[in-house]
């Protein structure tokens, strides 16, 4: 047999579910665990939560705008799609460090080039004051 949990139950646990999971991130910010340019979607998201959790009603009209009858659906569709957005940005930070990391390999291998030169002609310069 299973337990029937009456609405306000449930909403009072993602109410403060929402409240954890933004304290939570508004803390990693703070002890810059995550840079304030990346956080800002997570916080935006823990807001959405918080929003939905207290105004249940704004989800019903969301999901039927939407054309979704079952409204836990459109919560779920409002938590892939956070999923997506966030793993688009770390794509797009991602791509930049790679752009970066192969710019910076460049660098140190010309570096690298220059500095065996100059050990050479260091060489050569000390062979011919020996020589001559």
């Amino acid at each position: 047999m299973t337990q029937h949990i009456e609405p306000s139950r449930i909403q009072v646990l993602a109410i403060i579910g929402s409240i954890l999971f933004l304290a939570f991130i508004i803390e990693l910010i703070r002890k810059k665990k995550i840079r304030d340019a990346y956080g800002l979607l997570w916080v935006l998201f823990g807001v959405v939560f918080i929003v939905i959790s207290v105004w249940r009603q704004g989800l019903e009209i969301l999901s039927r705008l939407l054309g979704i009858y079952y409204t836990p659906a459109a919560f779920l569709l409002i938590l892939i799609m956070a999923v997506i957005l966030i793993l688009i940005q770390y794509s797009l930070v991602i791509s930049r460090l790679s752009e970066n990391n192969k710019t910076l390999a460049q660098q140190i291998g010309i570096i690298n080039l220059e500095l065996k030169e100059l050990a050479a002609r260091i060489y050569c310069f000390e062979n011919e004051k020996r020589s001559g």
